[in-house]
C-alpha cells in the first residue's frame, strides 16, 4: 500500500509511525528517522510489530488504555506517558495518535507521533497543547474546519463532499493552512490539530 501520509512521514523532524488498523494486533508499516534516534530500535526491528514494544514496568495503564480506547473507536487522542528506549533507558513520551479514511469512509491506517518530554520540562502536553492552540487561532474559520475534518482522518474528497466545496477550493485552502502551520505535511498539520483540541 503506497499512501501519501507513508511519504510525508519520511520528512518530519518529528517521531512518527503509520500501523495498520486492519491487521492483527495493529502492527506498525512505516516509521520515520526521528522515531529511529529517539527510541534506539532501527526501521526493520520497529516495522510488524505493536508500538507496545515501547512499553515497560512503569508505563501508565491508565494511558495505554486511552490510546486503545480511541483506536477502538476510531477517533484521535493525545496521551503522555513513560516509554523505554531499546537499551532499557525511560522516557516520558507524548503521543499523539489519529485515524485515516479511505474516499470511501473505510478505515485505512492510524498515523501516530511522539514527542520526549524532557524531566526539566512542565509537562509537554500543557505546553504543546497551549502551542497549537495559538497556532490553529491563526487559521481562517474555513482553515480550521478542513483541518478538523483531516484531523478525523477524512481525505480531500471526502472533506470537499462533507463541507460542500470543489476539491480544487479544499486543495488550496489546505495549502494555505500548512503554510500558517509551519509545515508541509498531512501528518504534522494532523499532529497540531490534535494537540489544539480540535
Amino acid at each position: 500500500m503506497r499512501h501519501p501520509v507513508l511519504e510525508s512521514i519520511r520528512h518530519s523532524p518529528i517521531a512518527t509511525v503509520v500501523s495498520d488498523p486492519l491487521q492483527a494486533d495493529n502492527p506498525l508499516i512505516a516509521v520515520n528517522a526521528a522515531f529511529c534516534t529517539m527510541t534506539g530500535y532501527t526501521e526493520e526491528e520497529s516495522i510488524g510489530r505493536n508500538c507496545r514494544f515501547l512499553r515497560g514496568p512503569d508505563t501508565e495503564n491508565s494511558q495505554t488504555e486511552k490510546l486503545r480506547e480511541s483506536i477502538h473507536a476510531r477517533r484521535p487522542a493525545l496521551a503522555e506517558l513513560i516509554n523505554y528506549r531499546k537499551d532499557g533507558t525511560p522516557f516520558r513520551n507524548a503521543v499523539m495518535i489519529a485515524p485515516l479514511f479511505s474516499d470511501e469512509g473505510v478505515l485505512e491506517l492510524f498515523v501516530g507521533s511522539q514527542i520526549e518530554v524532557l524531566p526539566e520540562e512542565e509537562s509537554i502536553a500543557v505546553v504543546r497543547q497551549q502551542q497549537a492552540a495559538e497556532i490553529v487561532d491563526r487559521l481562517s474559520p474555513r482553515q480550521r474546519e478542513i483541518l478538523q475534518q483531516m484531523a478525523q482522518g477524512f481525505r480531500t474528497k471526502q472533506i470537499a463532499f462533507r463541507l460542500s466545496l470543489s476539491e480544487k477550493t479544499v486543495q488550496m485552502h489546505r495549502m494555505l493552512m500548512f503554510k500558517k502551520l509551519s509545515t508541509s505535511n498531512a501528518a504534522d498539520a494532523v499532529r497540531i490539530a490534535v494537540e489544539a483540541g480540535l
